[in-house]
């Protein structure tokens, strides 16, 4: 993620949490949410939804 949108933020911040969260939010949006959609994020998922923000 750093290699390829670097260029484009600040910060990148990883933050612990328990019970197998794991959220990426770009400012205040949430981009993606495994709570929410109850599954792992496919290959590449990620990627292109922080992509289509930036």
């Amino acid at each position: 993620m750093l290699n390829e949108f670097g260029h484009q933020v600040s910060q990148c911040v990883l933050v612990p949490s328990a019970g197998g969260v794991f959220e990426v939010h770009v400012d205040d949006t949430l981009v993606f949410s495994k709570k929410a959609l109850e599954r792992h994020a496919e290959p590449g998922e990620v990627r292109k939804l922080v992509a289509d923000i930036l």
